[in-house]
């Protein structure tokens, strides 16, 4: 088969032990980041099969008329929301998604969130930066331990970040679906007396849902506005969570005092682009998350295996089996 990855930003493909076992196939590996859905049309026009990392780029019904070739998608991870699946059926496009998740104890997003609490609150980029420049150090850093960490929905990521939290000495207080309060209560932390409260009480609020229907929008205007001038509020999540446009005129207007953000409405952000670079109480990252050499390891070990079988004739974790038709 010919083969494209796109959107391969880091060249993690090529360094995995993955990779090699497409040997007897033509692989071309683009890493550059757009968001031209013409640009998709042409590195993947002529190929047989496509691999894509995570929900780096949407395939809609458009891009799929381009390309009359291509006749199989493998998806690393199970995640096909960005897939226009009614579309690759009838384009006889097969979708194979899952393969391997990654294992770790707390997810490497889970460590990321750490990551942009601790840079944030100790101001690590502009003192590195001034370092560099011939400065010595002009900031005052806040501690972690007897701050109020809110942990918005007590998952998978948010109970990682939570008992790390607890470890910093940190007091942890929970927020979320009832089931996800019941989890957080099991293993001993508080929840909040209700929204409010949560929003105004938090010294880092740290935003751990998924993005749905369900949650588009669910941390409003009004939530922001309730917390306090010297608040942190990291987003590792997904961007939709928050109203849109709330975040930036919520900084603006110094309540929450800082933020720390990994997502956005439309990755990749290019060209610098989105409003939340040019604040100053803004430390924003590029969707880094789960961005690990260990991760790729296992997202990618899964989707060579599924191009593999595809190729066998045998494709599996196949999620629109009538385009077999």
């Amino acid at each position: 088969m010919k083969i494209s990855v796109i959107h391969d930003y880091a060249d993690a493909l090529r360094r995995t032990s993955a990779f090699p076992k497409l040997k007897e196939h033509e692989v071309v590996i683009h890493n550059d980041a757009y968001n031209d859905p013409a640009q998709v049309v042409e590195q993947v026009r002529g190929c047989d099969a496509l691999l894509l990392t995570q929900q780096r780029v949407p395939i809609t019904r458009d891009i799929l008329r381009q390309l009359p070739e291509l006749k199989f998608i493998s998806q690393t991870g199970r995640n096909v929301s960005h897939l226009d699946l009614e579309a690759c059926t009838a384009h006889g496009v097969l979708v194979s998604a899952g393969g391997h998740e990654a294992d770790s104890p707390y997810t490497v997003t889970g460590e990321l969130t750490w990551a942009l609490i601790l840079a944030a609150l100790r101001h690590l980029p502009y003192e590195v930066e001034r370092l560099k420049q011939g400065h010595w150090h002009s900031t005052i850093g806040t501690r972690l331990h007897g701050r109020t960490l809110g942990i918005y929905s007590f998952g998978h990521i948010g109970s990682g970040v939570a008992r790390v939290g607890r470890a910093f000495g940190m007091k942890v207080v929970c927020w979320g679906r009832e089931s996800s309060l019941a989890r957080a209560k099991a293993e001993g932390f508080e929840a909040a007396p209700g929204r409010e409260a949560f929003f105004e009480r938090a010294d880092v609020l740290s935003l751990h849902l998924k993005s749905n229907d369900a949650t588009r929008g669910i941390i409003t205007a009004a939530d922001l506005a309730r917390m306090k001038p010297t608040a942190l509020l990291v987003n590792s999540s997904r961007a939709p969570i928050i109203e849109d446009g709330a975040l930036v005129a919520a900084l603006k207007r110094g309540r929450p005092g800082f933020a720390a953000v990994d997502v956005y409405e439309q990755e990749p952000v290019v060209g610098a682009s989105h409003p939340l670079l040019k604040l100053k109480n803004a430390l924003c990252t590029p969707h880094l998350g789960y961005s690990e050499h260990t991760s790729y390891e296992f997202v990618y070990a899964g989707g060579v295996e599924q191009l593999l079988a595809y190729a066998a004739g045998k494709p599996i974790n196949v999620v629109n089996p009538e385009a077999l038709k």
